[in-house]
């Protein structure tokens, strides 16, 4: 049985521990790029095994929400490179969550980009904007031409993380954002060879992330996935068609060698160790559905063999510095969640360490 704070390689990475700082939007990049008070949160949480960037748009037609950082222009790369300077100063690793959002968008927050998708589907509910909560808009559906520039995104965003000093990058596959889309029924409709058949909805996922792997090397890319999540409209009724998807999917990537497999469902279950036995290398479980994961929750995980690595989220939030206070048994800062989002220092970067 492995223990929490055991070192584990990881791709291109030795992590001194198996604690994972999940992706957390905490929209505060102001003109899309990351600032000072970026670094100085990254920073502050390099104790990590492992820091999971907030979701990061690849380009500005695949920004979702208001304020989140790019990684598509030269400030973006400039912003990021301050990051990545910070948590290394730290011993720290950090890699990129290279997120499309896809239809969860609107056109008010992409300064008029127009809102793409699998099928002519609008996501459910509303986006905030500056003026508002909107609806969001039915998008257009890609042409099969189109493709290779999605790709060609995301590699190109890839190219840019290395280039500013980050250790590599999560392809999202996840949540109901762009690649989830392709993946689901619900969101996807489509006739043509990337939709359909498992195989089919799974064939843009695969090519994403084999040309990452191939731009910026394997062992500096991870995945996550979201099987059965059904969220923001990417619906996935049928198990069967689920496992055929996934696995569909996990088994065009096996080869490629990538860094790890994160994914967000209940990890002890039956789809999620088939998933991992398929994958063949490192999976980063989550385990916080409902409730934060605790110290005990996480242990749980490594002690059924059931992960290799735990992604711990709205308590990295609060404590900067979660391995230590695990580690000696102390008390935690209580995450606010009316800070969670926009806003400056407060509910960022003003969480106490045990040192202070």
């Amino acid at each position: 049985m492995a223990d929490l704070f055991e070192p584990l390689t990881v791709g291109a990475w030795t992590l001194p521990n198996r604690l994972v700082m999940a992706p957390l939007t905490r929209n505060r990049a102001r003109g899309t790029v990351p600032g000072e008070l970026a670094a100085q949160y990254y920073a502050q949480r390099a104790s990590a095994g492992l820091i999971i960037t907030e979701g990061t748009q690849p380009s500005a037609r695949g920004q979702g929400y208001l304020d989140t950082p790019g990684l598509h222009s030269a400030d973006q790369v400039a912003g990021w490179r301050q990051v990545a300077d910070a948590v290394h100063a730290r011993d720290g690793r950090i890699v990129a969550q290279l997120m499309h959002a896809g239809r969860v968008a609107h056109p008010d927050n992409t300064g008029g980009q127009e809102i793409i998708a699998p099928s002519a589907l609008a996501a459910p509910g509303e986006m905030v904007t500056a003026s508002g909560p909107k609806p969001h808009p039915v998008p257009r559906a890609l042409r099969t031409d189109e493709m290779p520039d999605v790709v060609e995104e995301f590699v190109s965003a890839a190219r840019n993380a290395v280039d500013a000093g980050l250790d590599g990058v999560e392809v999202h596959g996840a949540n109901g954002y762009l690649l989830h889309q392709f993946l689901a029924p619900g969101s996807n409709q489509r006739d043509d060879e990337y939709g359909g058949s498992p195989e089919n909805r799974a064939r843009l996922a695969v090519e994403v992330t084999r040309a990452v792997a191939a731009e910026i090397g394997a062992e500096r890319v991870g995945l996550r996935i979201s099987p059965a999540h059904n969220i923001q409209g990417a619906t996935e009724d049928d198990p069967a068609d689920v496992e055929a998807t996934y696995t569909a999917l996990v088994r065009e990537l096996a080869p490629v060698g990538l860094a790890y497999l994160s994914v967000l469902a209940q990890p002890r279950l039956e789809l999620v160790q088939h998933l991992r036995r398929e994958f063949g290398g490192v999976l980063i479980a989550n385990d916080g559905f409902g409730t934060p994961t605790t110290h005990a929750m996480a242990q749980a995980l490594l002690d059924e063999d059931v992960a290799d690595a735990v992604a711990i989220g709205r308590l990295f939030l609060a404590n900067p510095d979660l391995p230590q206070r695990w580690q000696l048994g102390t008390g935690l800062n209580q995450p606010d969640p009316a800070t969670f989002y926009g806003g400056g220092a407060e509910g960022y970067t003003d969480y106490p360490a045990l040192s202070a």
